[in-house]
């Protein structure tokens, strides 16, 4: 059995951002799914794939140990503020549960970006890891502009109302767009604050597109060379 652990784990950290993939896509169907049936239990079905998905990341990243405690510690507040979510929305204070998402997919990304840009040859695991980024930059800005409808009502034309956990789905949805630049215009930023975050996805999102190409394939040229 002590053979095995070690290939095991081997196998585990050459593969961890499929697994992290994996959990991010899931949370989005869920969102989708829950948001498009309008199912009494969605809430409850998306909190449980976000907490997955954050666990998932606590545990791909693992090896990443810097920041490995900052984002379990992270993660216990979360599961905390979960356990007494219906007291935070009566209290109006949910904006804390999105203050610590925020900030845990912030150390994520960090860490992730950390694992794909800084560390060894580039290969299949890398590559997928450069799309969890791509989808975790999309997730902070939804938080972001959740966090800006939450405290700015009619910061966004076309958004129904709601709380956060009924806008989240189409925040997700505006928040993708914008970072692609498709920019359909069904839901559009109206305060100054909100445009500035649209344009900084915008800017960011192709920014980071350009960056990560030319460090790929700056780092096969380099291995190809050696």
């Amino acid at each position: 059995m002590s053979n095995d652990s070690p290939s095991a784990r081997h196998l585990t950290e050459k593969n961890n951002f499929t697994y992290l993939a994996m959990a991010l896509v899931l949370l989005l169907l869920s969102l989708a799914v829950t948001h498009e049936l309008g199912i009494s239990l969605g809430e409850i079905a998306v909190e449980a794939a976000i907490v997955v998905a954050l666990a998932t990341a606590v545990w791909s990243m693992r090896n990443d140990r810097q920041l490995h405690t900052t984002r379990l510690g992270l993660l216990v507040a979360l599961l905390v503020l979960l356990a007494i979510r219906s007291w935070l929305i009566h209290s109006g204070l949910d904006l804390l549960w999105n203050g610590f998402l925020l900030a845990y997919l912030i150390v994520t990304s960090w860490s992730a970006m950390r694992l794909v840009l800084f560390s060894g040859p580039v290969d299949w695991n890398k590559i997928i890891g450069s799309f969890c980024i791509y989808l975790l930059l999309g997730i902070i800005w939804s938080t972001l502009y959740a966090m800006l409808a939450e405290y700015r009502q009619g910061a966004f034309h076309g958004l129904p109302d709601g709380g956060w956990y009924e806008n989240f789905p189409n925040l997700i949805y505006f928040s993708f767009i914008t970072l692609t630049t498709a920019g359909y215009g069904d839901i559009t930023p109206i305060t100054p604050l909100a445009h500035f975050l649209a344009f900084m996805e915008a800017v960011i999102g192709q920014f980071y597109l350009a960056v990560l190409v030319a460090s790929l394939v700056g780092s096969v040229i380099a291995d190809r060379r050696k």
